[in-house]
């Protein structure tokens, strides 16, 4: 199976400066393109489930080659 990932850049909302990274890992169907396509529907999902934090940037990218699922 092939993983693309989103990958979130997240602020807390309590501490704008305080930020990182969150990789969420999806099947492959169709690439990267389809990720960017796909993108607002999920990540307006995971803030839903994440009140406490922003999402500031995110982009689409393919998992590093060490990645297990």
């Amino acid at each position: 199976m092939e993983v693309v990932d989103l990958v979130l850049t997240i602020c807390l909302l309590s501490d704008p400066t305080s930020c990182r990274e969150e990789r969420l890992h999806f099947e492959s169907r169709g690439g990267l393109h389809n990720c960017m396509f796909l993108a607002p529907t999920e990540i307006a999902k995971w803030s839903g489930d994440h009140p406490k934090v922003k999402v500031v940037r995110w982009r689409c990218d393919y998992p590093s080659k060490d990645l297990e699922l």
